[in-house]
């Protein structure tokens, strides 16, 4: 296996974990395909039932089942598809995106908590590979 290969393993491995103890630690109870729903559909803006649910990994009738979920609450909404006037887009509402923003906000205090023994350096590095993700997604448009 080479570095690149262990390298990237790693970020995966490390990132689930980070998001899964953080949020853990936020006593948060909410079901983690809710946050990751409401993840996608901030960073990737709306989409069809079938490819939110591609994205998210999970079955149509899951997916439908958690939109009904999050449009009972307000927190998505369904839109016109101008491509295709049979369909529907989901995206999040306002609340929903205050919703996911205070999470986010929760699970990345609990997180930064973690490292508090980071030198200036370290911090400088993860900001940094922080950045690079960021650019790699954006650049590739990569499916989440």
């Amino acid at each position: 296996m080479n570095e690149t290969t262990r390298t990237f393993q790693s970020l995966v491995v490390s990132a689930h974990r980070l998001t899964r103890v953080a949020a853990q630690s936020s006593g948060d109870r909410t079901s983690p395909a809710i946050w990751r729903t409401l993840s996608i559909l901030e960073s990737d803006g709306p989409m069809r039932l079938g490819e939110l649910a591609s994205q998210s990994r999970v079955s149509q009738p899951t997916m439908s089942k958690i939109v009904a979920g999050l449009a009972s609450d307000d927190l998505i909404r369904r839109i016109a598809d101008t491509d295709d006037a049979r369909s529907w887009l989901i995206a999040t509402t306002p609340k929903g995106q205050k919703l996911l923003a205070d999470w986010l906000t929760r699970v990345a205090d609990e997180a930064s908590s973690m490292f508090d023994g980071l030198s200036d350096e370290e911090w400088s590095t993860l900001s940094a590979a922080a950045a690079i993700l960021e650019r790699g997604f954006d650049s590739k448009q990569v499916a989440a």
